[in-house]
């Protein structure tokens, strides 16, 4: 029993939880500033292409404040604890000017990659994160949170270990790759529905790092790559596997192209909202994976004048899809609307939810959601 326990080296947390437990930190901090030493720096572990810098870059875009990203692979000591200068008969330091000066100002840290460098690196920042300060001449300024992240030794991934006095003074937390925390991002980050209606049909392909991680390997980074390629690029079928393939691998590159094959002789999912009479049930399961994305895709976007149209016409076709493919399409709908610009209250009042619910269940608590 104690060897497994030895084997558990951090908590696993969703992404959605390592944003809750962020957001906890710095509300702790600016509540009372006097006491920023007592507030925990936090060490984010996870594998590569998990979202560890992505989810502090959003967290800090959501809450208005800044971020310093520090990748220190790239870094030397000097950078850190800055440059000596000769002046007559004394040294000076020219310290670097990514740190924050305003006393007032409010941000995140970001100390990524911190397991990718050797000791002496890490040793730099040590005065940074377990004091705060550098020496006499540099504090960080208390509305500022220090938050680390770096990759596991089991990754295959170039990885130092910490010194025992640094990993001391961290909350560390593991992030694990959630695929339902990515869709509920995706749909809100214009990623392209067949690469959310793919990964619904094969959650397996979300994160899988069993095959050569020399070449392309899925994970969260790489499907959203695959998003940005799929929407922008001007190639023919053949092309564009091989650059699939070249970002997920071989395996997940292939299933993604023989999904959009079967998803791109689905009818205008957009024109089905407007005219849900001429929806036909597809029978492949990959094609109902698209056409509950593309729906989702397509509802809160468009013209606000034929929301309403739209609107309709997805509970119509909800109506008739299975309850677990309706259940689905639901769920990320109201998660494509967690932004606020989007009136999730239409969809949740409609005439239609009344059946809609009866017909499906409370597969998940509409409430719970809309707040």
């Amino acid at each position: 029993m104690n060897e497994n326990l030895n084997q558990i080296t951090a908590q696993l947390a969703r992404p959605v939880q390592v944003s809750t437990i962020i957001e906890h930190q710095l509300d702790m901090l600016w509540e009372d500033p006097d006491k920023a030493h007592e507030t925990s720096p936090i060490m984010l572990w996870g594998a590569p292409g998990v979202g560890k810098s992505s989810l502090i870059a959003e967290l800090c875009r959501k809450r208005g404040i800044e971020l310093i990203d520090i990748r220190l692979a790239q870094r030397d000591p000097v950078d850190i604890r800055g440059l000596p200068a000769p002046r007559e008969d004394r040294v000076e330091w020219l310290l670097s000017s990514d740190w924050p000066r305003e006393p007032d100002s409010r941000g995140i840290i970001l100390f990524d990659e911190i397991t990718a460098v050797d000791r002496s690196l890490q040793v730099a920042v040590y005065e940074l994160i377990l004091d705060r300060r550098l020496g006499s001449l540099y504090s960080v300024p208390p509305g500022w949170l220090i938050v680390a992240a770096g990759n596991r030794g089991s990754d295959r991934a170039v990885a130092t270990t910490m010194s025992s006095a640094l990993a001391n003074r961290f909350c560390h937390i593991e992030v694990a790759p959630v695929l339902e925390d990515w869709v509920a991002w995706a749909a809100t980050s214009d990623i392209h529905p067949d690469v959310i209606g793919f990964l619904r049909f094969r959650p397996e392909c979300f994160h899988d790092m069993r095959g050569n991680l020399e070449r392309g390997w899925p994970s969260a980074r790489s499907w959203e790559r695959v998003s940005r390629l799929v929407t922008r690029a001007r190639l023919g079928d053949a092309e564009l596997e091989v650059m699939v393939s070249g970002l997920v691998g071989v395996g997940a590159g292939r299933e993604f192209m023989a999904f959009r094959e079967w998803a791109n002789q689905l009818p205008d999912v957009e024109s089905l909202l407007h005219s849900p009479g001429d929806f036909t049930l597809p029978e492949r399961a990959e094609q109902r994976y698209a056409l509950c994305a593309a729906m989702v895709h397509h509802l809160w976007r468009g013209d606000e004048a034929t929301l309403d149209e739209r609107i309709d016409g997805f509970l119509q076709i909800g109506l008739r899809l299975p309850a677990d493919f309706a259940a689905m399409a639901m769920t990320d709908a109201l998660g494509n609307s967690n932004h606020g610009i989007r009136p999730v209250h239409k969809l949740i009042g409609h005439g239609l939810m009344t059946r809609w619910r009866q017909q499906h269940g409370n597969a998940f608590s509409l409430d719970r959601e809309a707040a």
